[in-house]
């Protein structure tokens, strides 16, 4: 295929793959233009990343790996070859993505930009009274670290009239803690051990009764019943708990919510929350210290750094400078160092990612970026944009997975995959300029030309929820009404306030809302969208009724685990102090379950092939490919003549499609979706209920933009059942199909935290000022 970008003749040959067939593409074959930048297209699932990251990402780092002699190669982590018959001219590659910072409440954004450690620099150097080297302005380290809280900033402690019920005994459960439920062995500690009347309840204890049930540590009971443990010593409830729930990391989702309702959290009274010991904090630079910094959005830390004129220091403050540039033009000024690195979306961690290479010298790189708009206003992609052109121009070749149409703009070459999604996809439809995508019969291209317009006729509201002088973060006193029965957008800059005011205030004045965020799902690598939408039970049970054997056979955590790997599908080698190493398991093939449990099958499938099914694929008709019996899967008779366990199935994949995730792997690791495609899961289990207010985080995430219109229908008719959607938004294409907006502006951090516009978004379009409202008009123009 002839490409559009011209190239001379000295230019470098082209990024060749031939035979690409990993996950769901069909055998891709094409060639990339070197120090060009290229866009992926496509609807979600189409094979874009499989492409991009799991083949030319992952063959250049293997074949890098490579390059290292055997004593490296032998402890560094082995990457399996791409499914491919040839790649050629990979060049070193740059692979960044949209993994969240890990939860580890030690991290912030000043230690993930390298800005920290430049801070603690300068303040070690300039700062006055000196308080030592740079680790003493560090909250992570010893010399640094307020010794009350050990530099978290925040204290814990276990809330003992919340913890106990006065009126109860021992015997009828006084402890609140499911795990201290009567007939638990942690329970039978307590009611063994001899030093407590277990059926008086525990509000007729003496102080010292009650303390040493709560407090003690270490003490030996004097005539413990022989049911008691055979260490042999009695520790109080607190100190238990602290010890072995409080941060336990294994505690299932249940048992973590009902440990938080007698945990009292609060600032720590020594350090006043900014992590540090006196020494550190009593040290300033120009009437501010490290903390006071920390606490600056990244624009005002600038203004404060360049400020700073000591030849000393030179090279730091522009070091500083430098980075605090680069955040900026990634729409990431509105950030303060001390926030939880963990609490940034994808999108933005990516971007903070990305700004670490922004500095650097090297040339005929490849980066490889997985939705960098993801999160941005559109008033900043355009920053974006001119950074992804930057790169290029230095030499690079740069590879981006994107739905956003202003990305797409600047591109000098696409490549747009499908049509479809799953095993629908696959395939390249279309290759060359960005006009001749506009041109094309592919779902990109007429998502590109198709007519945009803004909602002319909103409806009426049923009431209104009244917020008034909201002040969470940088909320400045707003005072603010939302409307019922209606589709509202929250629209603003990024660090505008939006999420403060949908997902915080809000709910304070709703408590019954639904607050549907894009974070972690808990339950771990095993857990699926099975498994989270609750219908794995059913889903055994179909099996298990057909073959008349137990459900846990088709469990991948029960009898039906592979024994070598134990249901996980691959085999995990501890290094040590390097990655750990993970290979396919070899008896299973990854599949995760043993020989018995595969000879299973319903209707010809067995369960490891059902759930490596699609929603879509799985709804199908038997007859047509899928697993459920007749018209249960799909269809207006859905659910005639069929099994409960098939209408429960069938109603989980039904929700699976109508939250636009039909591409998705029934059996696929909820750890490897996007924070757009958690929420829609989340919104799809929720949809099984009857709650009356939903509130989304940029639900959209990750859809491409032919897909967006489903979504808005998605919430039109819940809208029409009777339903109240709040979603917090940057794409213009739900802004103008909403019946109400609320812009939050006019700036990011301290210049925003006001309601700048309410009203329709047909109004916004005819009169409103400020970002979104100029977004909206150039949306609508085309």
């Amino acid at each position: 295929m002839t490409l559009t970008t011209p190239q001379d003749s000295t230019a470098a040959p082209g990024i060749t793959v031939v035979g690409a067939r990993e996950n769901n593409l069909r055998g891709v074959d094409l060639t990339l233009p070197r120090e060009r930048l290229t866009v992926f297209t496509g609807v979600s699932g189409s094979g874009k990343s499989s492409l991009v990251y799991d083949t030319i990402a992952a063959e250049s780092q293997r074949q890098l790996n490579e390059a290292h002699d055997s004593f490296t190669r032998n402890r560094m982590a082995r990457l399996g070859v791409p499914d491919a018959d040839r790649l050629e001219n990979l060049t070193v590659t740059v692979a960044v993505d949209q993994r969240r910072f890990t939860g580890n409440a030690r991290s912030t954004v000043g230690t993930a930009t390298d800005l920290a450690p430049l801070l603690r620099l300068l303040f070690s150097r300039i700062g006055e009274p000196w308080a030592g080297y740079s680790p003493a302005f560090s909250f992570n380290d010893l010399s640094g670290m307020c010794p009350e809280c050990e530099g978290l900033g925040t204290v814990r402690r276990i809330d003992a009239d919340a913890l106990l019920d006065p009126a109860l005994s021992l015997d009828e459960g006084a402890i609140r803690l499911r795990t201290f439920a009567p007939g638990s062995w942690r329970w039978k500690r307590y009611v063994h051990a001899g030093l407590f009347d277990r059926t008086r309840p525990v509000g007729r204890f003496t102080t010292r009764e009650r303390d040493l049930l709560l407090y003690a540590e270490g003490v030996r009971p004097p005539d413990p019943d022989p049911e008691f443990p055979v260490t042999g010593v009695f520790e109080g409830v607190v100190p238990r708990i602290t010890r072995s729930l409080l941060d336990a990391a294994a505690l299932n989702q249940r048992d973590r919510d009902e440990l938080e309702r007698v945990v009292w959290r609060g600032s720590c009274a020594e350090c006043g929350g900014a992590r540090l010991n006196q020494a550190a904090l009593a040290c300033r630079i120009d009437g501010h210290n490290i903390a006071d910094l920390c606490a600056l959005p990244v624009a005002g830390l600038g203004a404060v750094v360049a400020e700073i004129d000591d030849p000393r220091v030179a090279p730091v403050t522009g070091s500083l400078l430098e980075r605090i540039r680069g955040l900026e033009e990634v729409g990431l000024g509105y950030l303060g160092l001390d926030r939880a690195s963990g609490t940034l979306s994808g999108g933005e961690a990516q971007r903070v990612r990305l700004v670490r290479h922004l500095g650097g010298s090297l040339t005929g790189l490849t980066y490889v970026l997985d939705e960098p708009s993801a999160g941005l206003h559109p008033a900043d992609v355009h920053r974006l944009t001119g950074l992804l052109r930057r790169l290029r121009d230095k030499g690079n070749t740069v590879l981006v997975v994107e739905h956003d149409p202003d990305v797409i703009a600047v591109a000098d070459h696409v490549v747009d995959l499908g049509p479809g999604a799953g095993g629908e996809g696959g395939r390249v439809v279309h290759e060359g300029s960005v006009e001749s995508l506009r041109a094309a019969d592919t779902p990109t291209g007429r998502y590109l030309r198709r007519p945009r317009t803004v909602r002319d006729h909103a409806r009426t509201p049923l009431g209104s929820v009244r917020i008034r002088d909201a002040r969470l973060h940088n909320l400045r006193g707003v005072d603010v009404s939302f409307p019922t029965g209606v589709l509202t957008a929250v629209t603003g800059v990024a660090g505008s306030g939006k999420s403060s005011l949908a997902h915080g205030e809000l709910p304070r004045a709703r408590p019954d809302a639904v607050v549907l965020t894009q974070g972690a799902l808990h339950g771990g690598p095993r857990s699926t969208p099975v498994t989270h939408l609750g219908v794995q039970d059913a889903l055994r049970g179909l099996f298990a009724r057909e073959h008349g054997v137990a459900p846990g056979w088709f469990s991948a955590n029960s009898k039906g685990a592979c024994p070598t790997c134990r249901g996980r599908g691959v085999i995990v080698t501890d290094l040590a102090f390097l990655d750990d190493v993970e290979t396919v398991c070899e008896d299973c093939a990854g599949l995760r379950f043993n020989a018995r449990a595969l000879s299973y099958t319903l209707n010809g499938r067995n369960i490891a092939q059902v759930l490596a099914m699609t929603a879509s694929e799985a709804r199908e008709p038997a007859d047509r490919g899928g697993f459920l019996a007749g018209s249960a899967s799909r269809g207006p008779g859905a659910g005639k003549g069929s099994t409960p366990g098939e209408t429960v199935v069938a109603g989980a994949l039904e929700r699976l499609e109508r939250v636009g995730l039909g591409y998705l792997g029934l059996g696929r690791s909820l750890d490897t979706l996007s924070g757009g495609e958690r929420q829609r899961l989340r919104l799809a289990r929720e949809l099984a209920g009857s709650a009356r207010l939903y509130v989304l985080d940029e639900p959209t995430t990750g859809l491409h933009g032919g897909d967006v219109s489903g979504l808005v229908a998605l919430f039109d008719r819940m809208v029409d059942e009777g339903a109240t959607v709040v979603v917090v938004e940057h794409r213009m294409d739900v802004v103008a199909a909403a019946d109400h907006v609320v812009d939050l502006g006019p700036g990011a951090g301290g210049e925003g935290g006001r309601v700048v516009f309410e009203g329709t978004p047909a109004r916004m379009a005819a009169s409103g000022t400020g970002a979104t409202a100029e977004a909206l008009r150039a949306h609508l123009a085309g």
